[in-house]
């Protein structure tokens, strides 16, 4: 799990914790959220001092997530591009996902109604964690 953590990333601490849910879940709730989501996202975040990190969400085929761009032959869905900050604001909830679009604070490049299934994914760490 540590190897999602990146050094001055607020990102990889959300991100090392949703993987720490993903591995919590049993085969038949980590088989449905794949199912459900059917998709694998892309994330490039820069943080404040303008270093980017790529990180990995396969909710398509293995339910893993994995620092780095996506492995070949598989393909993103969708490639998210934001700020470390805009992240950790989509992914509490402090900022709708839509919102960041329309602001220009997110950027996409991909399927972007898979883009809106992310919003869901990053609601199960926090759904899981109440459990």
């Amino acid at each position: 799990m540590s190897d999602l953590k990146v050094q001055g990333f607020k990102a990889s601490e959300i991100l090392a914790q949703l993987n720490n849910t993903f591995g919590s879940l049993s085969d038949s709730e980590r088989a449905a959220q794949i199912k459900k989501t059917a998709a694998i996202f892309e994330l490039h975040i820069k943080n404040a001092d303008k270093q980017e990190a790529v990180w990995t969400l396969d909710l398509k085929d293995t339910g893993t997530i994995y620092a780095g761009p996506v492995k070949a032959p598989a393909k993103p869905g969708v490639t998210l591009i934001m700020s470390d900050e805009t992240f950790e604001q989509v992914a509490s909830g402090k900022m709708d996902g839509q919102k960041a679009f329309m602001t220009g604070k997110l950027k996409s490049k991909g399927n972007l109604m898979l883009a809106t299934k992310l919003a869901g994914v990053l609601g199960t760490t926090k759904t899981k964690a109440k459990l």
